[in-house]
């Protein structure tokens, strides 16, 4: 019925030549098409509703380091975008100051896959991130050092005392700041603290702004290069924490699948970044904003490697929420197990030979 009242409006309408009867065949026959479309048995709609697209690829948001890292490696290799494209996700790599603006991000869910120090998860658990913690590093302290100007009369840790000290809220230069000073007996609250983010505290220390600046590299070498600061300290005596990769409760339960194989690819980035230090530095040169010679050198501060979630890798981890809370720096008691997941959960998303390192 409908479809000759179709008709016969068109006819109403349209003078009757060779090219208007056309015109009503043709609509004739896509309308009763789609009718019949909209009638086919519910099977052949399931049918196609599971069909894949290949068109439409999910993302997976990874942070891009701009460090000597294996993290760097793995994305210029292109390896882990080749196995993803498998699973129908596309890899994008956003670039962030520092661990904290990482983390916010995470929560907003502007980043899936995060790498910063340990102290940045916890300021985020006290924040109420639903993070999850998924695996740790080998410590690489040598890779942060706590500068003061060239011209600089400060010759100890002690002597900073009543000074400007610039560092990244809530990151391992903060953490590691307030070590340094306990092993000079002194406290966070004995030395002015100036919380910059990286580029701002580059800006404020080649400015002779501030009289110290705890930064890891390529920041440290720059400063050094350039004859603006000199090391007064590095964290090889100090850290006892490695790196945290984290994610969100939502996006670990969604994709674990997604998380294996980063891991995966991760970790061959890692050990191939560890026996091919020429190579390394050749890649990352671009990526670092030094030259590859300078690279080699600095590979040396480094210890590459992913480490398994182990006890003793949480209890550490309380101990760190435990110091912030005493300092006043965090708002509530952390317990940072909330972000930690079952032995039998770690097993499922981390590489075999990792988990051997137990």
């Amino acid at each position: 019925m409908s479809i000759s009242a179709e008709k016969f409006n068109l006819l109403k309408n349209f003078k009757i030549t060779h090219r208007s009867l056309l015109f009503v065949a043709g609509y004739s026959l896509t309308l009763s098409t789609t009718l019949f479309s909209c009638n086919a048995p519910s099977n052949n709609n399931q049918q196609q509703a599971a069909a894949p697209t290949n068109t439409e690829k999910q993302v997976v948001r990874i942070v891009r380091s701009k460090q000597l890292s294996a993290l760097a490696v793995l994305e210029k290799q292109g390896n882990l975008e080749k196995r993803l494209e498998l699973l129908g996700f596309k890899v994008e790599w956003p670039e962030f100051a520092a661990g904290p603006q990482q983390l916010e991000a995470l929560n907003a869910g502007g980043l899936d896959i995060a790498s910063t120090a340990e102290s940045p998860p916890v300021f985020s658990q006290a924040a109420g991130t639903p993070l999850v913690y998924l695996a740790t590093t080998q410590p690489s302290g040598k890779s942060i050092s706590l500068l003061v100007p060239a011209n600089s009369p400060v010759k100890s840790i002690a002597d900073l005392k009543g000074k400007k000290v610039a560092f990244q809220k809530a990151s391992i230069g903060h953490y590691l700041l307030v070590k340094a000073l306990e092993s000079s007996g002194l406290k966070l609250s004995d030395v002015q603290s100036v919380f910059l983010p990286p580029p701002d505290a580059n800006v404020a220390f080649s400015q002779g702004k501030v009289d110290g600046w705890f930064i890891w590299e390529p920041f440290v070498t720059r400063a050094v290069q350039k004859k603006v600061g000199r090391v007064l300290l590095d964290g090889g005596s100090l850290r006892d924490t490695g790196n945290f990769y984290s994610t969100t409760r939502e996006f670990y339960q969604k994709h674990p699948d997604v998380i294996k194989v980063f891991f995966e690819e991760l970790e061959k980035a890692e050990l191939w970044t560890k026996e091919n230090r020429a190579e390394v530095a050749k890649l990352l040169a671009p990526v670092t904003q030094l030259d590859a010679p300078t690279l080699e050198i600095m590979h040396e501060k480094y210890d590459y490697g992913l480490k398994p979630i182990t006890e003793q890798v949480i209890v550490k981890q309380q101990e760190v929420a435990d110091k912030w809370f005493a300092l006043g720096q965090i708002p509530k008691k952390v317990n940072v197990r909330d972000g930690f997941l079952t032995p039998e959960e770690y097993a499922k998303i981390t590489p075999a030979d990792v988990l051997a390192k137990k």
